[in-house]
Parts: structure tokens; C-alpha cells; sequence
């Protein structure tokens, strides 16, 4: 096995590693479901709430990546394999066929809404140990909690 020398300490590598795994399979997780809905999402709402999907997978996929290659900088190598996504995924996620619109933007919004509140439970673990993954992970946190917005926005009636 090749290693890679961390540049931060022991002891903060391993809450960072750790934060940053989590982190990178959240992000994986959501843009799989985001894409899911994306192919079998139907309902009057149907091409809006498709195009969202797609600028939403967009942005988690993007992040993953910057994630995925802050984790190799610090030394942590990442997993992005499909098991380990399968076995640590804890958001929720669609049924298996068509989801309709009114569903997809309801599952979004609280995916999202789930995907946050973890988020910044690690920011608060990466405070001292690493504050460039601390600003990493609240960079990301705005963002999804953007896109949370922009989903649960469409659910406000007058």
C-alpha cells in the first residue's frame, strides 16, 4: 500500500479525514438521488424541477470533487467507491420509479435540509484542528442550503 505523508497532525488529520469523508459521501450520495429524480421526476413541474436537478447535481458533483481532492492534500486519501457510498449514505432518498414533481421538490428540500445540519456539525469538529477545511465546509454549507432554498420555495403558499 503507498502512503502519502499527512501535513497536518496526527490527531487533527483524523477529524478532518473524517469530516471530509462524510462530507464527500453526502455530497456523492446527493447527486446520485438528485439525478435519480432527474430521470424519473413527472408532473406539471416537470421541466423546471428537472432543470434544478440538473444545476443541483451539478453543484454537489463539483464539491465532491473539491472535497475529494482537499482530503489527498491534507494526505487522507478519499472513497468515493460505490460500497463505501452505499453503506455510509444516511440522507434521504426516492422510491424506485416515477416521483412526482411535488415528491421530488418535497425529498429535496429535506435531503438538503438533512445534508446541512450534518454539514455543520462537522464545521464546528474542523474548527481548530483545520480552520481551511472549516471554510471549505461552510462554503459548501451555503451553497446547499441555496439549493435547499431554492427547492423548499417552491412548497410556500400565500
Amino acid at each position: 500500500m503507498t502512503t502519502v505523508k499527512r501535513t497536518i497532525p496526527q490527531a487533527a488529520g483524523q477529524a478532518v479525514g473524517s469530516a471530509l469523508q462524510d462530507t464527500l459521501v453526502d455530497l456523492l450520495g446527493l447527486s446520485l438521488i438528485g439525478k435519480q429524480v432527474h430521470w424519473n421526476v413527472v408532473g406539471p413541474r416537470f421541466r423546471s424541477v428537472h432543470l434544478q436537478l440538473d444545476e443541483l447535481v451539478t453543484a454537489t458533483r463539483e464539491a465532491a470533487d473539491t472535497v475529494a481532492e482537499r482530503a489527498a492534500t491534507l494526505g487522507v486519501a478519499p472513497d468515493g467507491r460505490p460500497a463505501t457510498v452505499a453503506a455510509g449514505f444516511a440522507l434521504p432518498g426516492p422510491e424506485a420509479g416515477w416521483t412526482r414533481d411535488d415528491d421530488v421538490v418535497e425529498l429535496m428540500t429535506e435531503a438538503l435540509g438533512a445534508a446541512t445540519v450534518r454539514l455543520r456539525e462537522r464545521i464546528d469538529a474542523t474548527e481548530n484542528a483545520d480552520p481551511v477545511t472549516q471554510d471549505l465546509l461552510i462554503a459548501i454549507t451555503a451553497e446547499l442550503e441555496k439549493q435547499r432554498w431554492l427547492f423548499a420555495a417552491q412548497t410556500i403558499t400565500s
